[in-house]
């Protein structure tokens, strides 16, 4: 029976449990979740993954988000697919890790190979052009908001928000000033933050 005396002052306060946050109902609520967000996906969909995955549904906290996206960055593929492919099997398997990854390729793949015959046709065109500047510009935008919205998330962070702050600076100017190949950054920094959280969380 549950209490009705408030808790103890002082007292271990229990964190509500993971099966009340919100979650996709079965694999069809993934599959067009995942089909919705690659439709207004121009130029890059994981801003919009962040913002309805975390901020909308709440099927993830902001640092599941993080560590699932980190993961997603040094598998082969594309970051958006593979964090598709984990979302959908952190709830159903292999049933949601399919539905998931369905929804992200299947009718975007039949809109894409519209656009392209459409471009091989009007891709001279000058507005054609520009549009497609605008789009990736707003897509540029997108991804950097979202990095700014996460980062709150390196408060909780074994690492802390400093030295954590450290490594992203360095592995931004080693992409964009040092132009240094992106796996042998993420080898380098990688394989650095992996020992330096090893030592804090190692018992």
């Amino acid at each position: 029976m549950t209490s009705l005396l408030p808790p103890t002052p002082g007292a271990a306060v229990e964190p509500p449990s993971p099966a009340a946050r919100p979650a996709p109902r079965n694999p069809a609520d993934l599959f067009w979740s995942f089909t919705w967000l690659a439709l207004q996906g121009f130029g890059g969909v994981m801003a919009l993954v962040q913002r309805e995955v975390v901020d909308k549904k709440r099927w993830l906290s902001r640092e599941e988000f993080l560590e699932e996206w980190a993961v997603a960055q040094v598998m082969p593929g594309p970051n958006v697919v593979n964090l598709s492919i984990m979302i959908g099997d952190r709830y159903f398997g292999l049933r949601g890790a399919v539905a998931a990854m369905a929804g992200m390729l299947l009718l975007p793949l039949v809109l894409v190979l519209l656009a392209a015959l459409a471009y091989a046709h009007w891709a001279a065109h000058p507005a054609v052009a520009g549009a497609l500047r605008g789009m990736g510009a707003v897509a540029a935008g997108m991804v950097g908001g979202m990095g700014l919205k996460l980062m709150p998330a390196l408060r909780q962070h074994p690492l802390g928000p400093v030295l954590s702050g450290l490594i992203a600076v360095a592995a931004f100017v080693a992409v964009a000033w040092w132009r240094i190949p992106l796996p042998w950054v993420l080898l380098v920094l990688g394989l650095l933050a992996y020992g330096l959280t090893w030592r804090k969380v190692a018992p």
